[in-house]
């Protein structure tokens, strides 16, 4: 798979069916090499992948993150290779362990150890899980949501690579001194088409409060050096880090501190000026690779 410097990171549930094949196509259109989707309370995103896949014919499709609690090993390798083989190698899986509201709360299992169930969840795809379909033409790759020194540790030896959500280019650089030089590295960025600072950071604020009060991005938070207080503040320090805002050329500045730090693919999720979650179409016009 070669998966080009920028992609898209973008909420697909408040669109319809045919809003979303015209967002892909979009994204294509401009020249981003992947569209990467969510899982949470609303489509599967393997059923959701293979609509978008048939309705565009260079874009990688990738899940960030299809939730390992959702389905077995069995059923993401299926999943896998099946979309691989449809689609000519166009799907990325990015698998990730969740958290613990959407794992007990909405999907009433048991949450285990972060590392240790991914770990076991990656040997059984590998070992245990058959495929008999016809195969795709090469064996599709898993990136995994990794955040932590021994999340990122497994991303490197059990997949082939790892996607961190919520991160800043100094979480870029210490991620890829753990990687090594061969893994992909694919990091997300929240930026915002907004130059007024008040109104920058009140977007970015309501953007980011539901990330702040789960543990495993507070806990990221904290290692990298940010207070208890500055992230139950949504200081201007954790706002600015995280979510980045201003004009093309400073958006543009961000992104390139994430490739100068190690990463190999910036997914960048363009938040609205009003906020929400639907696209700003705008900026990421302006922020396009390439095409028109």
């Amino acid at each position: 798979m070669q998966l080009g410097k920028l992609g898209v990171w973008q909420f697909t549930d408040g669109m319809t069916a045919a809003e979303s094949a015209s967002f892909a196509q979009k994204v294509e259109k401009w020249g981003y090499s992947a569209l990467w989707i969510p899982e949470a309370t609303g489509r599967e995103p393997l059923a959701h992948a293979a609509w978008l896949l048939a309705n565009t014919s260079k874009l990688i499709v990738a899940t960030g993150i299809a939730n390992i609690y959702a389905r077995d090993a069995r059923a993401s390798v299926s999943g896998q290779n099946t979309l691989a083989e449809q689609s000519g190698g166009r799907f990325l899986l990015g698998l990730g362990v969740s958290h613990v509201p959407l794992v007990e709360g909405v999907r009433g299992h048991t949450y285990g150890a972060p590392v240790a169930t991914m770990r076991a969840y990656l040997e059984a795809m590998k070992s245990g899980a058959p495929f008999s379909a016809v195969p795709p033409a090469e064996a599709p790759p898993t990136v995994i949501a990794a955040l932590g020194p021994k999340m990122l540790e497994l991303a490197k030896t059990h997949a082939a690579g790892a996607h961190p959500y919520l991160v800043t280019p100094e979480h870029t650089a210490m991620a890829r001194k753990i990687l090594g030089p061969g893994p992909m590295l694919c990091v997300e960025q929240k930026v915002l088409r907004e130059s007024d600072p008040a109104k920058a950071r009140e977007v970015a604020r309501n953007t980011i409060g539901f990330y702040l009060a789960l543990p495993n991005y507070r806990n990221n938070l904290l290692r990298l050096g940010y207070s208890a207080q500055e992230i139950d503040d949504k200081s201007d320090r954790v706002t600015d880090a995280l979510v980045a805002w201003g004009d093309a050329k400073t958006i543009r500045t961000r992104i390139d501190a994430h490739f100068a730090a190690g990463a190999s693919h910036v997914c960048i999720q363009a938040i609205p000026p009003e906020g929400g979650r639907m696209a700003d179409d705008v900026l990421l016009a302006e922020l396009a690779p390439g095409g028109s």
